[in-house]
């Protein structure tokens, strides 16, 4: 008779050796490609070197690593139980009396712990890591006086007493409290263009925006340049910083700090709550994914089947990418309410794993 303890911790051991390799090729692909993105978009920048290049690729890396676990683990769960089944290992664990669930249990420990770690220390790593790899290009930049482009542009409205000021951005830099390629609009008690200031950039001071190399426009006047100007402001650094932060850069032990000083600003955390029950559910959902790997791979044999346990991970894989994208968009918008739009799918697909494994077991 085999003993359950022994067999749980040799099959939790050919699991962690399993995800330590594929963890590590993972890696090595991330760091090769964002590598080579990196030295074709920054080599002609001031500063740049190999070295720099390196080190920005591996700060960057337990992000981009982050988005793979779920669909990582999958892989593993099914190579891992193919392996065993190939040799013969879960044939025998079987006709030594072990049903599904005890030789299953040590793979789901095993997700659950990659959860874990995923959540309080890639992620943590991952978001201090974009931090200092955004500051390296930013210096970069600034060296070769080249500002960066941005998916993200910033549109800021004040309103301080009779004054009324639209600020426009193509990028922004220290959380917002430095912007480039700066368009302002100033607006009239009837809500008129009475002036249109263009500057190359705009640092917040003390009450007021700086502006820098400005092109004033006016309705009634021909355009000037000045080489300064200031634009009053009763916005915050703190709040600039909540407003312009992304979810994805925020350690998760900041993130309630965060979605605390957001809701102080009236700011809304949607996104900030999708992002930290995303994070919070992550080792469930790691669970998941290793009972549906194991769905698709107990039953594999020597030589057949090896086509549809593929192409079965590849669905599986491909819907989960679709589902995660699906499922913040929606939280994050406020369409559905973050906790229900994260949680939900975590709970089906628990269940569809949970019941296929007991279909197969018991018919």
């Amino acid at each position: 008779m085999i003993a359950a303890p022994t067999l749980s911790r040799y099959f939790f051991k050919r699991y962690i050796i399993t995800s330590v390799w594929f963890l590590l090729g993972v890696c090595g692909i991330i760091f090769l490609a964002d590598f080579s993105e990196t030295s074709r978009r920054m080599s002609g920048f001031v500063g740049y070197s190999v070295t720099g290049g390196l080190l920005m690729s591996a700060l960057r890396l337990p992000l981009i690593l982050q988005q793979t676990i779920p669909t990582l683990t999958l892989f593993i769960g099914m190579t891992t139980l193919i392996a065993l089944n190939r040799r013969s290992e879960l044939v025998v664990t079987r006709a030594a009396g072990l049903s599904v669930w005890q030789f299953v249990l040590p793979f789901v420990a095993g997700a659950f712990v990659i959860g874990i770690v995923t959540t309080t220390v890639i992620n943590p790593l991952g978001a201090w890591g974009q931090d200092l790899a955004t500051s390296m290009e930013t210096d970069w930049r600034k060296a070769s006086n080249a500002s960066k482009p941005s998916n993200f542009l910033p549109w800021l409205r004040q309103i301080d007493g009779d004054s009324d000021t639209v600020i426009g951005a193509k990028s922004f830099d220290n959380g917002g409290t430095r912007l480039f390629n700066v368009v302002v609009f100033h607006f009239d008690k009837n809500g008129r263009i009475t002036l249109r200031q263009d500057a190359d950039s705009a640092t917040l001071e003390n009450g007021y925006w700086k502006l820098n190399n400005v092109l004033d426009t006016r309705t009634d006047a021909p355009a000037s340049r000045k080489e300064t100007a200031q634009v009053r402001t009763n916005l915050k650094q703190e709040f600039l910083q909540e407003s312009l932060s992304k979810p994805e850069s925020v350690a998760f032990f900041n993130i309630l700090r965060k979605i605390e000083v957001a809701r102080s600003f009236g700011i809304s955390t949607k996104a900030l709550e999708t992002q930290f029950h995303s994070l919070l559910s992550l080792p469930l959902l790691l669970v998941a994914m290793t009972l549906i790997a194991a769905t698709v791979s107990l039953r594999f044999s020597r030589m057949a089947q090896s086509r549809s346990v593929i192409l079965g991970g590849i669905v599986c894989g491909f819907v989960l990418y679709v589902v995660s994208v699906l499922v913040k968009a929606f939280g994050s918008s406020g369409v559905v309410p973050p906790f229900v739009a994260v949680w939900i799918p975590v709970i089906v697909a628990l269940a569809l794993g949970a019941t296929i494994l007991l279909h197969q077991e018991d018919g």
